[in-house]
């Protein structure tokens, strides 16, 4: 899971549209806070509900992670405990089509689980449906400590039941279990192809006074992010890119960062230096890659150790380095500093950055470090005041709309949003709308839906409906029960 930081108007188009809020799933209980705004309004598919009708509301979702949408308005969506529902729009309900054995988060308070879920790009056909999870099995490495795998695996549908026996592992990514955080998880398609999966740097962060994690003492290794995001030779603090065969093998797409065959490197790698990339995607047109990247706590610079933590939102146009645990936001340098003898060194150099730790397993030399696309400190941000309003920071990158006027939608995002990219904040309550210029660059970023009720957003994606779906997570961290999951239509007059 994620290490979290909290602290003039057209006609209604139809008559539902004028409603406070829609339900299409039953006896749900009324949602808490504006759930319009202007033309916008929540269509509430799945909820925790009153099913005894004795007024006690039953916590029925339990910790959805991610949500994947089919081009027939099916929404798939992964809970943490391993189940996997499906809402039908026929039916207007929600089914359990399966369950995986993951490891028990609420016993380890690890942050392993059923954390991703996306659809094959042929999905309507062959019903494959990619999931990332945390099989419970943990063995000793060779350090002794606890270890594990997140495994990256295809399954097929079958009706509305995942059949268990189809099974393809395409992906083992080795962790260690002995302390959190930072799994990462999320799942996502480009338009030719090619999947993504983000790995968190598994490492923890509590023993550096929230600075940069790179303990090189020994059997620190769970407190050195040297050893994953800025290892080339290690999948996690990542984004894989891989290349999803029909047999359910994987093969390696041109264009990542390093070459099959280099020495001391893993091929699968197309964004490195990643802390907890949580939420990802791709731009279905250009193909750049977006994700939050939530960062570490330190409220402020303190000499000899490096900056302030901000959270990120990155854009990968080419494969790259985005600097973690040597830089943060626009390239902070960290100080490299020795936890032994609590002394500082040298300052890192973005353009030369290099890996010196015991854990590291790959190359010492390593590509320059990109700087974050937006990124935000706890306090005011004077480069980006739209995203202010509170000292939490939980960054995640949602889809980028292009307003099509053939799409054959009632309630698609309309023509002003033609171009935009959305991010949304688990902490501060927000999504945000960014207008992107014809190179891709910010023009214009804006609250969207500002004086609706945004309750953590966990995840958002695009329908082929051109409508906004969300997970809200609801009010608490753990034992919601006013966790929803919503589509947002637009309800004005469409052009």
């Amino acid at each position: 899971m994620m290490h979290m930081k909290y602290p003039t108007l057209a006609v209604f188009s139809l008559a539902v549209c004028a409603m406070p809020f829609l339900s299409l799933a039953g006896d749900k209980p009324k949602p808490s806070g504006p759930q319009t705004d202007g033309m916008f309004q929540k269509v509430i598919l799945d909820a925790d509900k009153d099913v005894n009708g004795d007024g006690k509301i039953i916590d029925s979702l339990k910790d959805p992670m991610e949500l994947a949408i089919a081009k027939d308005g099916r929404v798939f969506y992964a809970e943490r405990n391993g189940v996997i529902k499906m809402w039908t729009p026929k039916t207007k309900s929600t089914v359990v089509v399966g369950k995986l054995e993951v490891e028990d988060y609420e016993k380890t308070k690890l942050e392993d689980g059923l954390l991703g879920i996306t659809l094959d790009p042929n999905f309507i056909k062959n019903g494959w449906l990619y999931l990332y999870y945390s099989p419970p099995e943990t063995h000793p490495d060779k350090a002794g400590q606890k270890a594990g795998e997140n495994i990256l695996s295809r399954f097929t549908l079958k009706g509305d039941k995942l059949d268990m026996g189809s099974e393809k592992v395409m992906l083992r990514v080795a962790t260690q279990r002995e302390k959190c955080c930072h799994a990462g998880g999320s799942l996502a398609f480009d338009s030719k192809g090619n999947l993504y999966l983000s790995t968190g740097d598994n490492t923890n962060p509590f023993e550096s006074d929230s600075y940069s994690p790179s303990d090189e003492r020994p059997a620190r290794g769970p407190w050195d992010a040297q050893k994953s995001s800025a290892n080339a030779n290690d999948l996690r603090g990542k984004v894989l890119r891989v290349t999803p065969q029909p047999d359910g093998t994987v093969k390696i797409p041109e264009g990542n960062l390093f070459k099959p065959g280099t020495a001391d490197t893993r091929p699968e790698i197309y964004a490195m230096g990643c802390r907890n990339p949580f939420r990802i995607s791709i731009d279905q047109k250009n193909g750049i890659l977006y994700w939050g990247d939530v960062g570490p706590d330190a409220v402020s610079f303190t000499e000899g150790r490096g900056p302030a933590g901000h959270d990120e939102i990155n854009q990968a146009r080419v494969a790259g380095n985005f600097g973690w645990p040597y830089f943060v936001g626009d390239n902070k340098a960290y100080w490299k500093y020795d936890f032994e003898k609590k002394s500082s060194g040298e300052r890192y150099d973005a353009t030369k950055p290099v890996n010196n730790s015991p854990n590291n397993t790959g190359i010492k030399e390593l590509p320059p470090a990109q700087p974050a696309f937006i990124y935000y400190p706890g306090s005011q941000s004077a480069k980006f005041p739209v995203v202010n309003g509170g000292g939490g920071r939980t960054a995640m990158a949602g889809p980028v709309y292009y307003f099509s006027p053939k799409l054959k939608s009632e309630h698609k995002l309309p023509q002003e949003f033609d171009h935009t990219l959305f991010i949304y904040e688990w902490s501060r309550n927000w999504i945000i709308a960014v207008h992107l210029d014809a190179t891709d660059k910010i023009a214009k970023m804006e609250r969207f839906c500002p004086n609706m009720t945004f309750k953590r957003p966990m995840d958002m994606e695009l329908g082929a409906d051109g409508c906004l779906y969300l997970i809200e997570w609801g009010t608490a961290w753990s034992d919601n029960r006013d966790t929803q999951i919503v589509r947002i239509d637009y309800c004005g007059e469409q052009k």
